[in-house]
């Protein structure tokens, strides 16, 4: 099935770097999302997402193959706690973020898998409203406070710094890449942290001036991000004032803008 389409019908899974279980979680695969197949090794299928072009290897276990007809149905964002129910009765608590294929009966349709729905938080997928992105993005990340640190994670259960992001920028119908980095080389570039604005990211760099941490300004002298946990923490043009530990904690690289 090398060079075929994929997706998953769990809430979410793990990928890996390496073809076993005992390898490290590098990112996760929502619900809904498409995958580009591109290599098997025993049980393992090793992916990219079309999202953002993120690789790494999945239990196959834990995916459907999918027709390039699949591709081509509506995708909707789901954008609170939302549930779907197969054709067995059976409930799906799909986490924030995840992607909702649409048929033209209207309900959630992944290869054979069938689902009717059940909560009313789905928004289709499309270009963000500016005038209330602000209010839009900073509703959306409050809800993530509090979760806990997750190296790899995209979810409520346990989310990472540039998962958090993602996921939040997601939702509210923009498209940025999975790691610190890449989102790094993307958007515009704001001069000063006196003119950042709601929603504009902050990235943060290590001693080898290497991209390591990213938040999502509130206001310039409030960010909130994933560090331990979800929170809100200070911003000064040195960097975050971790509430945690009285001390800063990232040093302030640059600032980019998405809209």
């Amino acid at each position: 099935m090398i060079n075929s389409k994929a997706s998953t019908f769990l809430a979410v899974i793990p990928v890996r770097a390496e073809a076993s279980h005992r390898s490290e979680i590098i990112s996760q695969v929502l619900f809904g999302e498409y995958l580009d197949v591109l290599d098997k090794n025993g049980e393992w299928i090793r992916i990219k997402t079309l999202y953002d072009d993120y690789e790494g290897w999945v239990d196959e276990k834990q995916i459907v193959y999918v027709g390039e007809e699949d591709l081509s149905i509506k995708l909707t964002n789901v954008f609170g706690q939302f549930v779907i129910k197969n054709q067995t009765d059976n409930k799906v608590f799909l986490p924030l973020g995840a992607s909702l294929p649409i048929n033209k009966q209207g309900q959630v349709q992944i290869a054979q898998h069938i689902y009717d729905i059940t909560s009313e938080n789905v928004r289709h997928v499309m270009k963000p409203d500016i005038s209330t992105f602000k209010e839009h993005i900073l509703d959306i990340a409050k809800q993530f406070l509090d979760v806990p640190y997750l190296w790899g994670g995209r979810t409520h259960f346990g989310i990472d710094c540039s998962g958090f992001s993602q996921i939040v920028y997601k939702v509210c119908g923009i498209k940025i890449k999975r790691d610190a980095w890449q989102q790094a080389e993307q958007g515009k570039l704001v001069d000063f942290l006196s003119q950042s604005q709601t929603g504009d990211l902050a990235f943060f760099d290590n001693e080898e001036g290497r991209i390591t941490h990213v938040g999502i300004m509130i206001n310039n002298n409030l960010i909130i991000h994933a560090s331990g946990r979800v929170k809100i923490d200070l911003i000064d043009d040195q960097g975050i004032f971790s509430s945690d530990l009285k001390r800063y904690s990232h040093k302030l690289r640059i600032i980019k803008r998405y809209i």
